[in-house]
């Protein structure tokens, strides 16, 4: 097909092809070779800010809420830097390892606050939060 003097040949299967399988070194290809190097750390994060938002919710539950205070804001910050990690490995930036090396400390923290009562919801965190500390560490290598 000619369009203001130029050929072009519309080949969808090309276009499909190219766009499932982009050459080495392009930008898609770039990000997909850094979820994958990621992937370990990314469901990590992902496991942990959801089990961050699951114990704040059932803290407000709880009777003592007051005295949960701190685990409840702890959760909160906990689940924000996880996403904001998961996101950075998921795209490869330039940033992950400092992300993660946060993300890392901020774990570490809201386990041992966790780590502190006796409801399963807190242990169920504090063990995602130890896992995502590890993860985390390995990334920021």
């Amino acid at each position: 097909q000619h369009v203001h003097g130029h050929a072009f040949v519309l080949d969808l299967g090309t276009a499909l092809a190219r766009c499932a399988r982009p050459d080495p070194g392009s930008p898609v290809k770039e990000n997909q070779m850094a979820h994958q190097q990621y992937q370990s750390g990314i469901s990590a994060c992902d496991d942990c800010a959801a089990a961050c938002y699951h114990c704040a919710t059932a803290c407000l539950n709880e009777s003592e809420v007051a005295q949960l205070a701190d685990c409840i804001k702890l959760d909160l910050d906990c689940a924000a830097f996880c996403r904001l990690a998961s996101g950075a490995m998921a795209r490869g930036s330039g940033q992950t390892k400092a992300l993660c090396s946060s993300c890392a400390n901020i774990c570490e923290a809201c386990a041992a606050e966790c780590e502190k009562h006796p409801h399963e919801h807190c242990k169920e965190c504090a063990l995602a939060c130890r896992r995502c500390t590890q993860e985390c560490r390995s990334m920021a290598q």
